[in-house]
């Protein structure tokens, strides 16, 4: 079979680059240090449906996206983020369920020398297969060992790499002879573009409720702000309302001016005892013990909110 040349390649590589960034609106940017080819087919197996990955060199990327941005240019914020051994995986689907796929296609892999650490490393207290012979090695990097029953056992656990730390010859050759992995590689993702916004893949952590906790927060501190500068808004009015009532039923009570709302006041005011059979009615009795106690809990909520002046968004 003759192998067609480097020109038809290449084109054949734009045109498959152009067809996947007209048909799908989304795509993860994917760091692919340390993959191999068999995981990497892999990766792709488990995608099937969902995504497609593409990999290239960074000019042929970079220049795909170019000739594209005529019919696009929102992918220009690509651009800068192509740099280094990375990838793309475009994407139809939900971009969380898609990331879970992509790291889920981790291998365990041995520690190499001269590699940087993704991870601590720390080697457990155990008895090890080696013998009395190898004591010298672990003396060398400063490991406690007794000989028990012919064989060295390490007697405490031993941080031996920090993360971002470079892999010396004597760790990796520690690690292999322990026969541990402390690294998993796989595609690592960068960046996320979606519909001509790019962005980091940490907002995919982002639920519908830190979304919501994030606007009460703002609510509460607009609130706030009006409340204590006397400015009126949407938010404080509600709360100015309920102090200025407040204010009228105080009057009420130690003077002589009535209205409805004030005649039960009043009355607690002037007959204590009556506030006390007040509560006792709404005590929770056998018959009903959790509606009663519901109502009571929220009778509690609103009492504190009129002694205290404030509210839900404040």
């Amino acid at each position: 079979m003759v192998r067609e040349d480097r020109s038809a390649w290449k084109a054949k590589y734009f045109e498959k680059m152009t067809q996947l960034m007209e048909e799908y609106p989304k795509c993860f940017i994917v760091g692919a240090d340390n993959v191999g080819s068999r995981q990497m087919q892999k990766i792709r197996i488990s995608l099937r449906g969902n995504g497609v990955v593409l990999m290239g060199k960074n000019t042929m990327m970079r220049k795909a996206i170019r000739g594209h941005l005529e019919t696009n240019p929102a992918f220009e914020k690509l651009l800068p983020h192509i740099k280094g051994n990375v990838g793309l995986v475009f994407t139809k689907g939900d971009l969380t369920e898609i990331r879970k796929i992509i790291e889920m296609n981790k291998v365990a892999a041995p520690a190499k020398a001269g590699a940087i650490a993704t991870v601590d490393v720390t080697v457990p207290a155990q008895c090890t297969v080696l013998g009395p012979e190898k004591t010298s090695f672990f003396q060398a990097l400063a490991i406690q060992t007794k000989i028990t029953k012919g064989t060295i056992e390490i007697l405490n656990d031993v941080k031996l790499i920090k993360v971002g730390e470079k892999v010396g010859a004597s760790e990796a050759t520690l690690l292999n002879m322990l026969h541990i992995s402390p690294f998993t590689y796989g595609l690592v993702i960068f960046m996320v573009y979606e519909s001509g916004t790019v962005f980091d893949v940490a907002i995919l952590d982002i639920t519908d409720d830190d979304i919501r906790t994030r606007f009460l927060d703002g609510v509460r501190n607009v609130s706030s702000v009006s409340l204590a500068i006397n400015y009126p808004t949407l938010v404080s009015v509600p709360h100015s309302i309920i102090n200025a009532f407040k204010n009228l039923l105080a009057i009420a009570v130690v003077t002589d001016i009535d209205f409805k709302e004030a005649e039960t006041a009043k009355e607690f005011v002037k007959d204590p005892s009556k506030f006390a059979a007040a509560v006792a009615v709404s005590a929770p009795t056998e018959a009903a013990p959790a509606k009663v106690e519901e109502k009571k809990v929220e009778e509690d909520e609103e009492s504190g909110e009129e002694d205290m002046g404030f509210g839900l968004f404040d």
